[in-house]
């Protein structure tokens, strides 16, 4: 067994990993019948049974392995987390996994870091960490399985209700409305899991550590403060995780995106709420309130302090707040509560019916109000079979439907804020451009790209799973 240096390398078990590839049968049926006495299978049938437990375990396991040979998985190691019965757990693992996990450690197959518990809310909480030992490793080489080869068991619940507190996931009884939700959302997965989408110019699907494959596309709908009225957002591809830079980078099905975003929307929502309408920015100031600071980082500074302020419960939580989302080495970091003020100041001249709107905490009834112009962006392009990505106030979609998109946004937020609200996008869509015009051709041309030899060979492999071919758009021969 192997020491983890590093148990903050982690992620939560995924409990409904699942293969029927012999080679993953094999695997876990010899690690079963060496190191599991027949005498812990005694006891009351469960609902999975114990060896297809440990093929969980085994896959995440070898999941993390090829993602990032160092990276552990988390796992609770009470009795009382794994309940049988939980929406959660449609896997149905059991507190069996626990001794699983400890016999799987004696045997040399698991390291481990055992969980730590500083109190209520510490930041130093953690659950125990594992991950393949050496020996594992091993044989994880010598499996001729791949990453495709590993899905998901059917069944997982999208719709997820969290508490206040540590964010635990909380039981609920389903409504009319839940139902609802539940099939929008996974007539939006089938559409999205059909279609392919990646980043050409990656040899590798991987961005300043996140992976952006196939397999890291599932969205979920997370609801919080177990209240349905309580964020709402969409959550889980892996777009939402890189940068607007790398963003405009992306292909669907082998066509570029474009990104569309509503302008300052959270702020746009509460003015509305008080009869007012933005004429503008309201992240640009009036005046150059930090000297030393090109302006265009200013209004960044700016727009990060109001809509940490428009979530927070109080100044000081705001202040805090704004500092902590930057790493030690960025201005950000080093911004005083003077300069913060500052800022704040410049914001409510501009807006002055802002001003009690602020440290009021907003901001989780404002995402749930986006969440609900999100679900019928989504709806519209579902019905198409037309896949759409959703960054909570922003989208992507291929560029033959951007004034298709910007009106459908138009719509949405009629619908749900009583105004149409103002978008914004940086490239410009094929279906906004006269299709005689002269410089349509120089423009898809521009928005080209480089394949990489892994991108070719992963969409290769999407055709192949899917069945399906993918073909791009292609502009029309000019006329002679």
């Amino acid at each position: 067994m192997g020491d983890i240096d590093n148990p903050w390398n982690s992620r939560p078990i995924d409990v409904h990993r699942w293969s029927d590839h012999p080679e993953v049968s094999g695997l876990c049926d010899r690690i079963w019948d060496a190191f599991f006495p027949s005498d812990q299978t005694s006891g009351p049938k469960p609902k999975t049974a114990f060896r297809h437990q440990l093929r969980v375990l085994i896959l995440d396991l070898y999941v993390a392995w090829l993602e990032d040979p160092e990276l552990c998985i988390g796992v609770s190691m009470s009795s009382n987390y794994w309940d049988t019965s939980s929406r959660y757990n449609a896997m149905h693992l059991s507190k069996k996994i626990i001794p699983i996990i400890q016999s799987l450690n004696e045997s040399g197959l698991l390291d481990l870091a055992k969980g730590s518990y500083s109190g209520p809310f510490a930041r130093g909480n953690r659950t125990t960490r594992v991950r393949a030992s050496e020996q594992l490793r091993g044989w994880f080489a010598e499996l001729e399985v791949s990453r495709n080869d590993v899905g998901r068991v059917a069944g997982e619940e999208i719709i997820i209700l969290r508490d206040g507190k540590e964010a635990n996931q909380v039981e609920y009884n389903d409504t009319d409305e839940t139902h609802r939700m539940r099939d929008d959302l996974a007539r939006y997965n089938a559409v999205i899991d059909r279609s392919f989408i990646d980043i050409p110019l990656l040899e590798e699907p991987r961005v300043e550590g996140v992976a952006t494959d196939q397999h890291h596309k599932l969205t979920r709908r997370i609801f919080s403060r177990s209240d349905w009225l309580c964020n709402g957002r969409f959550y889980g591809g892996w777009w939402q995780q890189i940068n607007s830079d790398w963003r405009s980078k992306i292909f669907i099905n082998d066509t570029p995106v474009v990104e569309v975003d509503f302008r300052s929307l959270h702020v746009s929502l509460l003015s509305i709420e008080t009869g007012n309408q933005l004429a503008d920015d309201p992240y640009t100031l009036n005046d150059h309130l930090l000297r030393y600071m090109p302006l265009s980082l200013q209004r960044k500074f700016t727009k990060r302090l109001i809509l940490t302020a428009i979530n927070a419960a109080s100044k000081d939580t705001a202040f805090r707040g704004f500092r902590d989302g930057y790493p030690a080495d960025h201005e950000g970091k080093r911004l005083t509560n003077e300069q913060l003020e500052r800022l704040l100041a410049g914001f409510l001249e501009k807006s002055p019916h802002m001003e009690d709107l602020l440290f009021a905490d907003h901001g989780i009834r404002l995402m749930n109000l986006d969440s609900k112009i999100s679900e019928r962006v989504h709806r519209h392009f579902t019905d198409q079979g037309v896949p759409v990505l959703s960054v909570h106030d922003s989208y992507l979609i291929d560029y033959t439907r951007v004034g298709e998109l910007k009106r459908v946004m138009a719509s949405a937020s009629e619908e749900v804020a009583g105004v149409s609200l103002p978008t914004s996008n940086v490239f410009f869509g094929l279906d906004e451009i006269e299709p005689e015009a002269e410089h349509l051709r120089d423009y898809v041309d521009w928005r080209q790209t480089a394949r990489s030899e892994g991108y070719l060979r992963r969409l290769e492999e999407h055709e192949q799973a899917t069945g399906q071919e993918i073909i791009p758009y292609r502009v029309a021969p000019k006329r002679p």
